[in-house]
C-alpha cells in the first residue's frame, strides 16, 4: 500500500513539532498547541517539513488529509505569528473598554456586558468603538471573536451592533408611509 498525497509545511526557525500515534505538538516562539489526529493519515517530520500523507484516494482519506494539513499549518503559523480578529462596534453610546483581561461593553442594554479573556486569548481596545481578539489559537480566537459579537449582531435597518471588520451588513428599507 502506497502512500499518496504529500503537502509538506516548512518549518520556521525556532518552531519544533513533536509526532505521536493521534497527537501533534506544536512548539513556537509564542506557545505551544497540540492537536489529535486520526490514525489513518500519515505525519512525519523530514528536513524541515512537516509531510502528510494518505493511504488512499477515497473521499474520507482525502478530507481527513486536507484537515490535518490545515491544522497543522495553522498551528504553526499559530505559534510563529498569532491570530487575530478586529471588530467594529457601530451605534449612538455603544463602546468597549478592557478593565484587566476583562471586556466591558455597553451595547444599549440596561447593565454593562462582561467577558471575561480565556486562556490563550487577549482583548485589546485601541479605541472605544474597536476590539481586537488576538492569541495563537486560531479556533479559539475565531470562538471568542463569534462571541463578541453574538452579543449584539448588527441589524439591517441602522446596522448598529457589533461586526467583524470589513464585513458587510445588508440594510433593509425601513418603513414607508
Amino acid at each position: 500500500m502506497s502512500r499518496i498525497g504529500k503537502q509538506p509545511i516548512s518549518l520556521p526557525d525556532g518552531v519544533e513539532v513533536s509526532i505521536e500515534p493521534e497527537l501533534v505538538r506544536v512548539k513556537g516562539p509564542k506557545g505551544e498547541l497540540q492537536e489529535r489526529v486520526s490514525r489513518a493519515i500519515d505525519v512525519r517530520e523530514e528536513d524541515g517539513q512537516v509531510v502528510v500523507t494518505r493511504p488512499s484516494d477515497r473521499g474520507e482519506h482525502r478530507a481527513l488529509h486536507g484537515l490535518t494539513r490545515s491544522l497543522i499549518a495553522n498551528m504553526v503559523e499559530g505559534v510563529t505569528n498569532g491570530f487575530e480578529k478586529r471588530l467594529e462596534i457601530q451605534g449612538v453610546g455603544y463602546r468597549a473598554q478592557l478593565q484587566g483581561r476583562k471586556l466591558v461593553l455597553s451595547l444599549g442594554y440596561s447593565h454593562p456586558v462582561e467577558m471575561e479573556a480565556p486562556d490563550g486569548v487577549d482583548f485589546e481596545v485601541p479605541a472605544p468603538t474597536r476590539v481586537v481578539v488576538r492569541g495563537i489559537s486560531k479556533q479559539a480566537v475565531g470562538e471568542v471573536a463569534a462571541g463578541v459579537r453574538k452579543q449584539r449582531p448588527p441589524e439591517p435597518y441602522k446596522g448598529k451592533g457589533v461586526r467583524y471588520e470589513g464585513e458587510y451588513v445588508a440594510r433593509k428599507v425601513g418603513k414607508r408611509a
